[in-house]
C-alpha cells in the first residue's frame, strides 16, 4: 500500500519495474526517480470561498477585466461573463440560509460588482438605483 494510501489521501504512484540487461546479458533493474514536475504538492482544499472566488474571476476575464495567459489583450466575451455571472447567481439563491456571514457577504458582494460591471461594459448605466421620488 502506498503512503498516500495510508495517510487517506487521493491518489497513486507509478513504480517502473522494468528488466533491463546490461552488457554482460545479466538482468538489472533501474531505479528511476520521479521527474520535478509529477512531484508536485497537493493543491489547496477546494472550499466555498475559493469555489465562489473561481468563479468570480472566471467571470472578470470574461468581462476583459483580466487578461487570459499567454494573450495580446484582454478579450471580452459578455455572453459567458453573463452566464458566469447567472451561475454565481444561482448559487446564491440555493445557498441563501445555509451559509455563514463571511460567506453570504462574500457572494452577494462579489455578484453586486459583477454586476455593475457587467452593466458598464455592456454600455448601460453605472449608477447605483435611484431612490423613488419623493410626493
Amino acid at each position: 500500500m502506498s503512503s498516500d494510501a495510508k495517510d487517506g489521501k487521493a491518489g497513486f504512484t507509478v513504480n517502473d519495474r522494468r528488466i533491463f540487461a546490461d552488457e554482460k546479458g545479466e538482468a538489472r533493474v533501474e531505479q528511476t526517480s520521479p521527474p520535478a514536475a509529477q512531484a508536485q504538492t497537493a493543491p489547496p482544499a477546494i472550499d466555498f470561498h475559493t469555489f465562489v472566488l473561481s468563479l468570480g474571476s472566471s467571470a472578470l476575464l470574461h468581462l476583459g477585466e483580466l487578461e487570459r495567459p499567454g494573450a495580446a489583450g484582454p478579450e471580452i466575451d459578455l455572453p459567458m461573463a453573463k452566464n458566469t455571472i447567472d451561475i454565481l447567481s444561482m448559487l446564491q439563491d440555493k445557498t441563501r440560509g445555509n451559509l455563514t456571514p463571511e460567506e453570504q457577504k462574500l457572494i452577494e458582494g462579489l455578484v453586486y460588482d459583477l454586476k455593475l460591471r457587467y452593466v458598464e461594459r455592456a454600455g448601460g448605466t453605472s449608477s447605483p438605483p435611484r431612490s423613488p421620488p419623493s410626493k
